[in-house]
């Protein structure tokens, strides 16, 4: 199945527009001219002036609104839907980060189940044509068969973040079932690129390097047993995205998808920490080497993420394509340049 144009006549939501994932989402979607209604709390779990940043770009956009908003408060996101009456739902605010689940568990609770609740309420007091909403590839928690499969056991979750994620495919499943709302979720595959999370590996690598200081490699730096990650580039991810919105799930039984959205190829931990060493050298014309400081694994991580991406190529007629070696170099290509490194 091929992809089918988006009607620029439809009005979309996106919650979490000033983050990485959808800054880039309603940049592509206002470059086609549709109306983007992005809703935000601008908070500070990562460097505000990078979401300020993104934030900017958009308002470029005549198409675009943009509303500094918490998702947990249901009143103002209930008057949201009134208001600007969405055809489309794109849910990407979420309190993320596996790590921080351990240090800060209410803040996952409030944002990523309550957050979540208010947004499905207000789909079933608004009825959109769609509503898509991010899960994550946490959910297969320390499953061991690789590559991962949507119908997988994922009742195993090995840290907070992953309990909440799984806790959305439930709860959407259930408003879907019973209020007739299609909807699809997208379990991603740690998102890389340009204008990405500093908490994410390859960004905070990149600061440690330039701070003089050494980065952290869990698992010890074991090559035999490394970690595995299934990289996925954020180009690879928008499309994937695009792609779905205007298929929403049909037919007389639950109108809910799950999808995951990887590069079908993981990489070890210590290869990817040599090509970003190499993608540095290139984009500074000198060579790049990282002091390493080796650690044990951290509680909440887990070994491996590998997706089957089959259903999502036959669902759309797409596969994610962008090699590690391209997205590293265009990610530091601009992050040398965005902090001015010489």
């Amino acid at each position: 199945m091929n992809n089918k144009s988006l009607d620029p006549t439809k009005i979309f939501l996106i919650t979490g527009a000033a983050g990485f994932i959808g800054y880039y989402l309603s940049k592509k979607l206002l470059e086609q001219g549709c109306q983007v209604i992005g809703v935000d709390n601008l908070n500070d779990y990562y460097d505000v002036n990078l979401k300020q940043t993104r934030l900017e770009q958009l308002q470029l956009f005549k198409q675009f609104t943009f509303i500094k908003q918490d998702i947990s408060d249901k009143a103002a996101i209930c008057s949201i839907f009134e208001e600007y009456k969405p055809n489309i739902v794109v849910h990407l605010a979420a309190q993320a980060g596996v790590r921080y689940s351990i240090e800060n568990p209410d803040a996952y609770i409030q944002s990523n189940i309550i957050g979540f609740y208010n947004i499905l309420e207000a789909c079933r007091h608004h009825p959109v044509e769609h509503l898509v909403y991010a899960s994550s590839s946490s959910v297969y928690g320390a499953n061991k068969k690789v590559p991962f499969e949507e119908t997988d056991f994922v009742d195993n979750p090995v840290s907070l973040y992953a309990s909440t994620k799984k806790s959305n495919e439930l709860m959407a499943h259930t408003y879907s079932h019973l209020y007739n709302i299609p909807v699809t979720g997208l379990r991603f595959f740690t998102v890389y690129g340009p204008m990405g999370r500093p908490d994410m590996a390859y960004f905070g690598f990149t600061d440690q390097h330039f701070a003089g200081k050494p980065i952290k490699v869990f698992n010890n730096g074991d090559f035999e047993n490394d970690l595995y990650r299934d990289f996925t580039y954020i180009d690879d991810i928008i499309e994937g995205i695009e792609r779905l919105l205007s298929q929403p799930p049909k037919g007389n039984g639950v109108q809910h998808k799950v999808f995951n959205i990887g590069n079908n190829n993981p990489e070890k931990l210590m290869i990817f920490i040599e090509t970003l060493e190499q993608a540095l050298s290139q984009s500074l014309g000198r060579e790049v080497v990282f002091k390493k400081s080796f650690e044990p694994i951290k509680r909440g991580d887990v070994t491996a993420t590998y997706a089957s991406t089959d259903l999502l190529q036959k669902a759309v007629g797409f596969k994610p394509k962008t090699s590690i070696r391209d997205g590293l170099q265009k990610f530091t290509d601009w992050y040398v340049g965005y902090y001015g490194i010489k």
